[in-house]
């Protein structure tokens, strides 16, 4: 039994020890892995952020060009009837988008839906317009009508998309 007692004497010291140790050692190898953590974060947002930035300027820019004031004077001629410009309105508004697709991998998942979702309301507005105007017309009237749609709209898609855009961007910096 004195033996028992001597080793004990001596085993329960070192299990205490060992505890202690242990209990030093993870917390340890837990902070430091929240600090290589956080300087691997840093050293990855000095590449991304600025193509995260682009992306957003880019996606502004992609709004401005598809919006009717902008696009109507880029594609609108007078020898166009309202068929063919109603065709190269939604051509147009088509090549934007896929020029720009791309571009939802550095936007957040909300970002990306009101994009895309301004752009369908801009066709949806366009095919509302064009299904008013007889196709054979000369294409002033179908840029007339689109134009006094979308200034109707005191909210305009675009405009709220790049509203949207801006104040997401502002939660980088805040």
């Amino acid at each position: 039994m004195e033996t028992f007692l001597e080793i004990l004497k001596y085993c329960i010291p070192a299990l205490i020890v060992f505890f202690v140790v242990y209990v030093m050692l993870v917390k340890f190898l837990k902070r430091e892995e929240m600090v290589n953590r956080y300087y691997l974060l840093r050293a990855s947002q000095k590449t991304t952020l600025p193509m995260r930035l682009t992306a957003y300027e880019r996606m502004v820019l992609f709004l401005e060009r598809i919006s009717p004031d902008s696009l109507l004077p880029r594609i609108q001629d007078d020898s166009l009837n309202c068929l063919q410009l109603h065709a190269a309105l939604l051509s147009a508004i088509r090549a934007e988008y896929e020029h720009n697709v791309a571009q939802q991998v550095y936007l957040s998942d909300e970002a990306w839906a009101v994009i895309k979702n301004a752009k369908e309301n801009i066709v949806q507005l366009i095919n509302a317009c064009a299904s008013a105007v007889e196709p054979q017309k000369p294409s002033i009237e179908l840029a007339k009508i689109i134009l006094a749609t979308y200034e109707k709209n005191e909210d305009s898609p675009t405009m709220a998309a790049v509203s949207f855009l801006k104040n997401e961007i502002k939660t980088y910096f805040s």
